[in-house]
């Protein structure tokens, strides 16, 4: 026990306290903007919200005493389980596809979404595995292993399909890459053979190639194809488009919470998904640019104490874990609203601590609770 809640080593002077007012504001926007989104659908949408806020809170402050070298300690246990909970996906009658056509879901009880989890459970396994290659990350057998390890569970995501996850652990596992001091060399070849590879597959989505090989399911290629086309099929921009307009009707100020405006995106049916990945259209409309550019501001103070933290860390896993959480709010944060203006395909990710869904929800927390601890343990001085 002694070695899960090391007391002694914690500052407590030095809990985050903005952090956690940050995470705080936006949790109470995100269960107001929810219960203006579903107020006409009949479901008690908030309500779970608030239950996963709850829940969540209580994680985040429960892990934040969990002393995180021990988590580091069990890296493997971490590795194997989020393999075992993405794999439970595959399972007949615990796996599904709860509908959508996408396998994504698990039945334990409860519905969870095991991908949400699998980017906090890769997070914390490759902050400790990158810590122990450091002095070898820029070996070529070094990167081999590193990129054999995180196929495993990517490949597993991909397989669902949940093509937006796997761009998220994928960008997380990038930063942290550049975070433990890879290679400029390493870093600019990966970053041509990035930009190569996707103009390369609009070239073979164009072509016709890759559907043939069933890479990507069909929805998936058309996203993709209308977002450089938008006239190739107009019905599957008409959600980004009615997205784009409710903001803007919105203006400066906003309609205002539970408005019954006939013509709002709430009232109206213009939006699938208004309480999740088209959450910030509601917050436009709604809250108005002012609004909009508070939970905006609100989400880059949470980022920055991230990396604050990782600057002050004790070590490189912890360094690694704090720019990972970073590297994940930035990443989401900006696809859902890149999405909902229309400057990013259609694609589904949560707005951290906004968006509707438990499972996005509760591993946000979890994560923000190892940084927390990461904190109490911080050096005295920044550099």
């Amino acid at each position: 026990m002694k070695q899960i809640f090391n007391f002694r080593n914690y500052k407590f002077r030095y809990f985050n306290i903005r952090l956690f007012i940050y995470i705080s504001v936006l949790s109470v926007i995100g269960v107001l903007v929810i219960q203006s989104a579903s107020m006409n659908t009949g479901e008690n949408t908030a309500a779970k919200q608030i239950m996963g806020v709850a829940l969540g809170g209580i994680c985040m402050m429960v892990l934040s005493l969990v002393d995180y070298r021990w988590l580091m300690r069990n890296y493997i246990a971490i590795y194997v389980g989020t393999l075992i909970l993405l794999a439970l996906i595959f399972v007949p009658f615990i796996g599904t596809d709860a509908g959508t056509g996408a396998r994504r879901w698990i039945r334990l009880g409860i519905q969870i979404q095991p991908s949400e989890f699998a980017k906090i459970g890769m997070l914390l396994f490759f902050a400790m595995f990158l810590q122990l290659v450091q002095d070898q990350v820029n070996e070529l057998p070094t990167i081999g292993l590193t990129a054999v390890v995180f196929a495993v569970p990517f490949l597993l995501i991909v397989k669902e399909p949940d093509l937006s996850s796997s761009l998220v652990v994928t960008f997380v596992f990038l930063i942290m890459l550049y975070t433990a001091k890879l290679s400029y060399k390493w870093v600019l070849s990966g970053l041509a053979v990035g930009i190569l590879g996707v103009l390369g597959v609009f070239q073979l989505l164009e072509s016709g190639i890759l559907q043939k090989l069933n890479i990507l399911r069909q929805y998936q290629v058309n996203r993709i194809l209308v977002f450089k086309n938008p006239n190739l099929q107009p019905d599957l921009v008409r959600q980004q488009k009615n997205s784009v307009m409710a903001i803007g009707s919105g203006q400066l100020n906003g309609k205002g919470l539970f408005n019954t405006d006939i013509n709002s995106v709430k009232n109206s049916n213009f939006l699938m998904e208004q309480d999740t990945d088209f959450i910030f259209a509601v917050v436009g409309e709604e809250l108005g640019f002012i609004g909009s550019c508070v939970i905006i501001l609100l989400l880059a103070l949470v980022v920055f104490e991230c990396i604050l933290t990782a600057i002050r860390a004790r070590d490189l896993s912890g360094r690694l874990i704090c720019m990972g959480m970073a590297a994940l709010i930035t990443f989401q944060s900006f696809v859902n609203i890149g999405v909902a203006t229309q400057i990013l395909p259609n694609t589904g990710l949560p707005l951290p601590f906004i968006s509707a869904g438990l499972s996005s929800l509760l591993s946000v927390f979890i994560g923000m609770g190892v940084v927390f601890n990461i904190g109490l343990q911080r050096r005295s001085e920044i550099f």
